[in-house]
């Protein structure tokens, strides 16, 4: 566990390396989306198992499974959302739910939503959240751990493979959607 754990703050270092010198570059290549759905919620489960959360997987009938992209940056991208989505909830459920807006001259755009039942955030809070060595507050880092670089990371991603943005809504006590 703790070796996991150094080599996803290794791996968050290169990456935010690698996105401030301009030179994280992203795959095209051929994949199949509930590979990378399925990978990622594997990932994810054991962890909300242990916490007793329920983990629920929804994805549009309309959406494609053969895309061209990089399979390996967007499962980086659900993994960091519904990671930090279990981390700070204690019970209930983490959603993620796909949906597929109108094809534009072949190019999917597709919508994803983490979706969770945990502490919430406050306006100040999600203001200063994407940015890089940041969390919510300095008692998270304590209470939760974390380097503070997965939004920061997530959120450049996003950007690179033709998204606007990572949205948030959240209020304290009443949990959190990121899309």
């Amino acid at each position: 566990s703790s070796g996991t754990t150094l080599l996803g703050v290794v791996n968050d270092i290169l990456d935010f390396s690698k996105i401030e010198a301009g030179k994280l570059q992203l795959e095209e290549i051929p994949f199949v989306l509930d590979k990378v759905l399925d990978h990622v919620v594997t990932f994810v489960a054991q962890k909300a198992q242990e916490k007793g959360l329920e983990l629920l997987l929804e994805v549009a009938p309309e959406v494609p499974q053969r895309l061209v992209g990089d399979p390996l940056r967007l499962g980086q991208v659900l993994t960091n959302l519904l990671g930090n989505a279990v981390k700070f909830t204690a019970r209930g459920d983490i959603r993620l739910r796909v949906d597929a807006g109108a094809p534009d001259n072949g190019q999917a755009t597709l919508r994803f939503e983490v979706r969770d039942t945990g502490i919430g955030m406050t306006a100040s809070q999600i203001e200063h959240l994407f940015e890089a060595f940041s969390q919510a507050d300095n008692s998270m880092t304590r209470r939760f751990g974390g380097t503070g670089l997965g939004l920061s990371i997530a959120r450049h991603l996003v950007g690179l493979m033709g998204g606007a943005t990572i949205e948030v809504d959240s209020h304290p006590g009443a949990g959190s959607r990121f899309s």
